[in-house]
């Protein structure tokens, strides 16, 4: 008997549209440390990495950094971030209309970014009472994306086994890190031009499809249910 479905977001280009103002942030801070960085390679070849991942790369081209330069760049880097997320932030077209339609499930959202970082996104565009403090920071359970274990311990402590989570993330590492968490996993693919989804992950190019597909998701997981149980 399948148990109730529980929907695990990423935040950054999922919910919200923060992923411009973050690759600004980090080119200006990045490239003032040494590291030459534009906005496009966050877009390109980053997008949803974890920061000191990023870094590591750029130190492998470009040479090493002193580390504790390093933490005050990135000190800098949030603080910036975390104003303009207050001020300039908006959510993905869409977002808000799903999470309204499926309000009966039960939500948490699954992030590589601070915690901090994630409240401060969903305050601003209005989406704080959805989530409440399901929020799953890699920062806060040591873990980050493409390793499944962020999205196991955030399905661990919602008490939920996770083939009954569905995981909907926009970037190739988190779609990644969910199916091979084990879950049913949305990728929603706003670059369908220049990303390919990983096989085994539904698509959906704009968060309006999103309820629908849930929807069918649904329906196939109580028919295969039926099945089973009717031997």
């Amino acid at each position: 008997m399948s148990g109730p479905l529980c929907l695990l977001f990423d935040c950054d280009g999922t919910l919200v549209d923060s992923e411009p103002l973050l690759a600004a942030e980090m080119a200006a801070s990045l490239s003032a440390a040494g590291l030459p960085f534009r906005t496009e390679d966050y877009m390109g070849d980053f997008r949803g990495a974890r920061f000191r991942n990023i870094v590591a790369t750029l130190e492998a081209q470009h040479g090493s950094v002193d580390p504790k330069h390093l933490e005050a760049v990135e000190a800098t880097m949030r603080a910036n971030l975390n104003r303009r997320l207050e001020t300039d932030l908006t959510p993905i077209a869409g977002a808000t209309e799903a999470l309204a339609t499926l309000m009966t499930y039960t939500m948490g959202v699954v992030s590589n970014g601070p915690e901090n970082k994630v409240r401060t996104s969903l305050k601003t565009v209005g989406l704080t009472e959805v989530f409440g403090n399901r929020l799953f920071s890699g920062y806060t359970a040591n873990c980050w994306k493409p390793d499944p274990c962020l999205y196991l311990h955030a399905a661990s402590i919602m008490g939920y086994a996770a083939e009954d989570c569905i995981a909907i993330d926009d970037a190739i590492v988190g779609v990644r890190s969910a199916l091979a968490a084990g879950m049913t996993v949305i990728h929603l693919n706003r670059f369908a031009d220049a990303e390919e989804t990983p096989e085994g992950a539904h698509t959906i190019t704009s968060m309006f499809q999103l309820p629908t597909v849930i929807g069918r998701i649904q329906r196939d997981r109580e028919r295969h249910s039926a099945r089973a149980s009717h031997g």
